[in-house]
């Protein structure tokens, strides 16, 4: 490690406190806590479910002490973000997942490192991702984004348009099928919220008759993991519970989200 890289800025110290890795260290051990609480509601071993901390916004040096915490699978929103993290990190031996959407014409600089890509949802794209991955030499695992909350602002297929769409994954011998991924409404109801994650299980359900590699279901975010995990979830999406309220982001949907001794819990704002 070179001098420095660990080093915290005014705005480091501002936002993610003056022993970052302790603090990721007790929020992860808290929602891994919530996690087996879920777990145990609905009859669930904790081991079925997998974290994924979202590392969206959090800075490198930053990512390094969440390194120190524990952390080893991080998710992205944006491709060049990871990208410039994955640059300065690749001593580390972290997994990294996209879970934003792709334009094709960067397929090819996700193919170089991405492990995980969980926002597919057209075969424009998995055109452009097998073909550099074959370039590459690799190999890639895929959710297929599905749309559960009829927002036109949301990326993903359809519904009806999952049964025709997983029929043609096979023909992609580099993207290796995992499962669904959502986004639920932003809402303070939990049902609408609910109905969201059961309604991806029902469709994992069909599709898996067509593709049995498609049993995984990623949905559930800081704020609505734990009802995800009660509808069946493989993967919860976590950020904010882990790393503190990211600016511009949607805490106001969520209270009482971050514990009160994290980073950036203060105030009304709490995600």
């Amino acid at each position: 490690m070179n001098e420095g890289e660990t080093a915290l800025s005014p705005a480091d110290l501002d936002r993610f406190g003056s022993n970052p890795a302790e603090t990721f260290a007790i929020n992860l051990k808290a929602v891994r806590e919530r996690i087996a609480a879920a777990c145990a509601r609905s009859g669930r071993s904790a081991g079925e479910v997998r974290l994924m901390p979202v590392t969206k916004t959090v800075p490198a040096n930053i990512l390094r002490l969440a390194f120190e915490a524990g952390v080893r699978d991080v998710g992205e929103n944006k491709l060049q973000e990871a990208r410039d993290k994955h640059a300065v990190l690749r001593d580390l031996p972290i997994r990294w997942n996209i879970i934003g959407h792709l334009q094709t014409n960067k397929a090819k600089y996700l193919a170089r490192f991405a492990a995980e890509f969980q926002a597919l949802d057209s075969f424009r794209l998995a055109d452009a991702l097998n073909r550099r991955l074959e370039a590459e030499g690799r190999d890639l695992d895929v959710f297929v984004q599905v749309n559960t909350s009829a927002e036109p602002s949301k990326f993903g297929l359809h519904p009806d348009e999952l049964a025709p769409f997983v029929a043609r994954l096979a023909g992609y011998s580099r993207l290796k099928p995992r499962g669904l991924m959502t986004l639920a409404i932003f809402s303070g109801d939990p049902e609408r919220v609910r109905a969201c994650f059961r309604l991806l299980r029902a469709l994992r359900d069909r599709a898996i008759a067509i593709n049995p590699h498609l049993a995984g279901l990623s949905m559930g975010m800081s704020g609505d993991f734990e009802i995800a995990i009660e509808e069946g979830a493989t993967v919860v999406r976590v950020g904010q519970a882990i790393f503190g309220v990211r600016p511009g982001s949607d805490a106001h949907y969520w209270p009482g989200l971050i514990p009160s001794h994290a980073p950036g819990a203060g105030g009304e704002r709490r995600s």
